[in-house]
């Protein structure tokens, strides 16, 4: 349903969000049904943009989103791996609440579906009466399952439906609706998703849309044509090329990390520009982030890159590197440029953000908060907290609150102990202050143990 323009709906907060004043957004004027397109990079880390602090190559047209719009410090993804950060995203809800909490697979091809009565962000755009497309990989549910991609709000697909065939970068089928697409022989997928996620918006460009544009890259393997790889090879020592195994082999892992961005972001360029030719560029709101924070796979060497900004950990990580991620975000003539913010957010605040952009009613039971008024200026709602659980590697937890982060290991064999960081403090997670705390750490195990709900599917030792 929609909203008043201006009119922020009144939902009662979900779970795990604090409530603050409404937002009086009528300083600004927002156009009414803006396009969306949301960019979410797999295994991108902290540290792998120049705006972020990456030295070792340059992502100038991503940067120029945070320039032309917001760049967010205190962003994390939904988990520290692919499906359930994307279920967090896709249902607005956190790894204690999502259905699919954990890399579930499916043979011969795909991932666990989400229930079929699983309402998604897409679900609330299409019968908003945009276009909805989703290029890229989808990885939650098998090829003609309920939760496959034309059963989760969107019209439109093209890509590979599972995240295990998407380890590849050269494929012989990719899929576009239902149906395979057969090549003669194998492909470089991303050229060909880059080329229907452009076909979309041009084909979209005089009615209101959604583009979710999951893109593989830089997930391993590090594998990509040789014209993008050539102009790196020789500017990084290579002291471990990688002889493949389920991943291909790659004899320059270091120079494809940074051709594999390169080529990624000059894509990204591409897309500004066709936004600016189209004439919508000032309708349309780019959302750029990642899934999960760098890998250590098929060769790649994030700590050569400072991949994770410093941070601890990597992917499969619930510190601070494996789950905080970039987030940047550009809408000409309503977010004022070259913003920095502070605010502390995850992904699934974007189901809740994308329906308050579309004027739309937010629905109830949501774990996400708008962050509408942030991109805005306005006064913004502040989590009480941010929560994350990992089933895999013995079992993880870990809680943002404030300045605050708790995290558990080894849950599966019986470890209940808290460790407490001050992240404004100890960005690093190197101090762990649970002695000088216990009060903090209680509160945080507290939340650990009930602000989640069981799950038969990813049953967990709280349950």
């Amino acid at each position: 349903m929609k909203s008043s323009l201006f009119k922020y709906s009144s939902v009662a907060p979900a779970l795990g969000l604090l409530s603050l004043a409404a937002c009086d957004t009528s300083e600004k004027s927002i156009p009414e049904d803006p396009n969306i397109i949301y960019i979410f990079v797999d295994d991108l880390g902290y540290g792998d943009l120049s705006s972020y602090g990456q030295t070792k190559f340059a992502t100038p047209n991503i940067d120029r989103i945070a320039q032309e719009g917001i760049k967010f410090t205190n962003h994390y993804s939904g988990s520290t791996v692919s499906a359930p950060s994307r279920s967090a995203l896709m249902t607005g809800l956190h790894t204690g609440n999502t259905p699919i909490r954990g890399n579930k697979e499916i043979e011969p091809e795909g991932q666990h579906p989400m229930p079929a009565d699983t309402r998604t962000v897409a679900h609330e755009l299409q019968d908003a009466g945009y276009a909805t497309g989703a290029v890229g990989k989808w990885g939650l549910g098998y090829p003609g399952s309920v939760s496959d991609p034309l059963k989760m709000g969107f019209d439109y697909f093209f890509g590979a439906n599972c995240q295990r065939h998407a380890h590849h970068y050269y494929l012989d089928y990719l899929w576009e609706n239902d149906q395979r697409v057969e090549y003669d022989k194998p492909v470089y997928t991303h050229d060909k998703m880059t080329k229907k996620a452009f076909e979309f918006v041009e084909s979209n460009k005089d009615k209101p849309f959604f583009l979710y544009l999951p893109y593989k890259i830089p997930h391993a393997e590090m594998v990509l044509p040789d014209e993008y790889l050539e102009p790196f090879i020789g500017k990084y020592p290579e002291p471990n090329p990688w002889g493949g195994g389920h991943y291909g082999a790659q004899e320059h892992p270091r120079a494809a990390l940074a051709a594999m961005i390169t080529h990624l972001d000059n894509d990204i360029g591409r897309l500004l520009d066709l936004l600016e030719e189209l004439g919508i560029d000032d309708n349309t709101v780019v959302l750029f982030t990642s899934d999960n924070g760098p890998h250590v796979e098929g060769g790649n060497d994030p700590d050569f890159f400072d991949s994770n900004g410093g941070l601890r950990g990597y992917k499969r990580d619930l510190y601070e590197g494996g789950i905080r991620v970039p987030f940047v975000v550009r809408w000409p003539g309503v977010i004022e440029p070259g913003r920095v913010s502070d605010h502390i957010s995850a992904n699934w605040d974007m189901y809740p953000t994308f329906c308050e952009i579309a004027q739309l009613d937010v629905p109830e039971g949501l774990d996400g908060i708008s962050m509408l008024p942030e991109f805005l200026g306005k006064e913004q709602k502040s989590h009480e907290y941010l929560y994350w659980e990992f089933h895999e590697m013995g079992g993880r937890q870990a809680v943002r609150m404030g300045d605050w982060k708790g995290v558990r290991y080894g849950i599966f064999e019986g470890n209940l102990d808290v460790e407490l960081y001050n992240l404004v403090e100890d960005p690093a997670e190197k101090n762990d202050l649970s002695a000088d705390y216990p009060e903090i750490a209680s509160q945080i195990a507290d939340i650990m143990e009930n602000g989640r709900t069981p799950s038969e599917l990813f049953p967990f030792p709280l349950d």
